[in-house]
């Protein structure tokens, strides 16, 4: 199992913790958002508190009461709706109604500023029904808030309806893509785990078949070495010899099964990439023209093609996945050409990081080249060249993995 498999287990697990360990909060993109993100839209409320404050409202301890009660009832509202458990609770349903008949009291006791409070009553409404009854509430705290408003005024009172219904509905579709999008985050590293402890339970149980047969045998001629040395000297030297040949032919088994674990053909890195693409919730694209490669060749792309597809799953947070390998053209100029391009995020921390290294290290030897960066049409981008000619690659032990990352 390669350092690099390893750190990608290690690195999927502490996202795991990490998570674990947040306040629940929706996401869109890179930004989070949780009950606190709700707060600074009380200064929706100074007006109403500038009226108290400079005695223009009537009953000042009666407002000043609602008022505290408003924006108690909003903050406990806000904080619950980002909590599941709590957000569909009774206690948060009582809240909500209670606001909205503080806010009709305080918008028909005094008008004016404070029927801005609607707008602020729809924010706490779609934060916390985010359901098939958001449209009914929506229509409703609306209609109120339209009705109170337009006893004032008719513009007034359309303007308060409009920004009330606005304010439910966009809160709610925001908050509701923001948790989608987060879910769908923890899927695809739950996809990531799972990808990684079958590649480990799949060479474990490679290595396993390779080694059991050949260990036994050992372990039986050892002993029978053991017995008979004693007794006869020339038995026990020659079960020794066979100890000694199964030894080299185990050894030499297990280059060969690390060889094709790490040198699958292109083919073969080809299906795999498809495979994993489509797990991660990533429409493969594969285009593949030209004359058949050399085994070298294919070995190489097939590394570049493994590296960037794993560099897309982790990092890219993309919808689509191209490959393209564009074969040399007789009378051209005898290069292949492989390009792996996503539709994600661009270049991101960790991508072109120590396996990129490696595989341009590889290239280079063989006579080609490789450069990765962010793609003309947006996305991050592989691009690959190597010679047609077979050129000899950089050797390799069994404890360098092909990519450059040690195992």
């Amino acid at each position: 199992m390669t350092s690099k498999t390893k750190a990608a287990g290690r690195e999927c697990d502490r996202r795991d913790r990490a998570g674990k360990q947040d306040w629940p909060v929706a996401g869109i993109g890179g930004a989070r958002v949780n009950g606190y993100s709700m707060l600074p839209w009380l200064l929706l409320g100074l007006g109403a508190l500038s009226n108290l404050l400079q005695g223009d409202t009537p009953n000042p301890w009666v407002g000043g009461l609602g008022l505290l009660t408003f924006n108690s009832l909003y903050i406990y509202v806000s904080f619950r709706s980002f909590v599941p458990a709590t957000r569909d609770a009774l206690s948060t349903r009582l809240a909500l109604l209670a606001m909205a008949v503080v806010t009709c009291a305080l918008a028909g006791l005094y008008g004016s500023s404070w029927v801005a409070f609607f707008p602020l009553l729809g924010l706490a409404a779609g934060a916390a029904m985010r359901g098939r009854h958001l449209a009914k509430v929506a229509i409703v705290l609306s209609s109120l808030g339209g009705a109170i408003a337009g006893a004032q005024s008719p513009s007034v009172g359309a303007t308060v309806g409009y920004a009330t219904f606005l304010s439910t509905m966009v809160t709610a579709a925001i908050l509701s893509l923001g948790e989608t999008v987060r879910e769908l985050r923890a899927t695809r590293e739950e996809l990531a785990r799972n990808a990684v402890a079958e590649e480990r339970l799949r060479f474990s149980r490679d290595l396993h078949d390779l080694l059991g047969h050949t260990l036994s045998v050992i372990v039986v001629k050892s002993e029978a070495a053991r017995r008979i040395a004693p007794r006869d000297i020339d038995a026990a030297l020659e079960q020794v010899t066979d100890i000694e040949a199964v030894g080299r032919q185990a050894l030499t088994e297990i280059r060969e099964a690390v060889s094709g674990y790490r040198e699958g053909s292109l083919a073969t890195e080809l299906d795999r990439a498809r495979s994993a693409l489509t797990a991660a919730a990533m429409e493969p694209v594969v285009r593949q023209s030209g004359p058949p490669l050399s085994a070298r060749t294919e070995a190489l792309l097939g590394w570049v093609v493994r590296e960037a597809v794993t560099n897309a799953i982790r990092h890219s947070a993309a919808t689509t996945c191209t490959i393209t390998i564009e074969g040399a053209i007789e009378g051209a100029d005898d290069l292949v050409r492989l390009r792996v391009t996503d539709n994600g995020a661009g270049p991101a921390p960790g991508v072109g990081g120590t396996g990129l290294k490696g595989l341009t290290e590889r290239l280079a030897a063989a006579g080609g080249s490789l450069e990765a960066g962010e793609s003309p049409a947006g996305g991050f981008e592989v691009r690959a060249e190597l010679p047609t000619t077979d050129a000899p690659l950089p050797s390799s032990g069994l404890s360098q993995d092909p990519r450059g990352v040690s195992s």
